[in-house]
């Protein structure tokens, strides 16, 4: 992985394998859900810290405010766009701009190439294709938007503090934030009722989220991004929905569907792809990040 190739990859078909999980964890409440996720990966985490002798490191007030806005954009606040977009009007509104992070990244990244420019307009159409053009209200498309920043601020924050704090602690950090602040969303969204005792299925794909989607994912990620810099990053983000279809369709019995996204819950009189929001705090039959399971085109993480 000297070049980041390799771990930028792997970390992208990682993300996609959420659809493989899908059907364990959607009925699971969904922010609880994630507070779960989170806690779990940031133990291994902080345990791994621990045992390889990496030590707490002060930070500067700059370096503090990356890590915090990382963890409150890149994985809370993109958690609650999602989720919020789809209950709106649906998955494919808000695929469609996530599709876009690509361009997004390479634009963030300063004077971007040519090639570098065509081969993220690339992945950008194929993730169109992945999700459909979509439709939605201005709210749906104010939560896409906002998922877009989100999604961004999760590469670019971290490069700051990627050269002081290393990869493993820099996730360790944000998941670890991450815990408190979706706890108290999922309190707001579902009360008492955002978490349960898991069912076997469901402690099982838990456990694959946190173990490789989160910890193993981030870990390749944030170790491949400032070698190959957020522009050459981002567009092995066009792995995810191939992974997606791959491992949702054999999920499936061999029928790719379209992976669902977080957020979506079955039953009511609305849209089946429009989750009605006074149901409290169950995440739908295909409930990625950064919700539990994947957009066809993007991560929850």
């Amino acid at each position: 992985m000297k070049n980041g190739i390799v771990g930028a990859a792997a970390a992208m078909f990682l993300v996609g394998t959420l659809a493989g999980v899908s059907g364990l964890v959607g009925a699971y409440p969904i922010y609880g859900g994630q507070a779960v996720r989170y806690l779990v990966a940031s133990v291994i985490l902080l345990v791994i810290t621990r045992v390889l002798g990496l030590r707490f490191v002060r930070m500067t007030w700059r370096e503090s405010l990356c890590l915090l806005g990382l963890t409150l954009l890149g994985l809370v606040f993109f958690n609650v766009a999602v989720v919020e977009s789809t209950r709106a009007s649906g998955p494919a509104l808000v695929g469609t701009v996530l599709g876009t992070v690509p361009l997004a990244l390479a634009l963030a990244g300063g004077r971007p190439a040519p090639r570098l420019l065509v081969g993220a307009g690339v992945v950008v159409a194929g993730a169109t294709l992945a999700t459909g053009l979509g439709s939605g209200t201005q709210e749906s498309l104010l939560w896409a938007l906002g998922a877009l920043v989100g999604e961004v601020s999760f590469s670019l924050l971290a490069i700051p503090l990627l050269p002081k704090l290393g990869p493993i602690r820099v996730s360790a950090y944000s998941t670890t934030l991450a815990v408190p602040m979706l706890a108290v969303v999922g309190l707001a969204d579902a009360g008492t009722g955002m978490l349960r005792v898991p069912t076997l299925a469901e402690a099982l794909g838990f456990a694959y989220l946190a173990v490789v989607v989160t910890v193993v994912a981030f870990f390749l990620w944030y170790t491949s991004l400032p070698k190959l810099g957020p522009g050459r990053a981002g567009l092995f983000a066009g792995l995810i929905p191939v992974a997606a279809i791959v491992t949702g369709g054999r999920a499936r019995g061999g029928h790719a569907d379209r992976v669902r996204p977080a957020g979506r819950r079955p039953g009511g009189r609305r849209h089946p792809d429009r989750p009605e929001r006074g149901t409290r705090g169950r995440a739908g039959g295909g409930a990625a990040v950064r919700g539990l399971t994947a957009l066809p085109s993007y991560r929850c993480a």
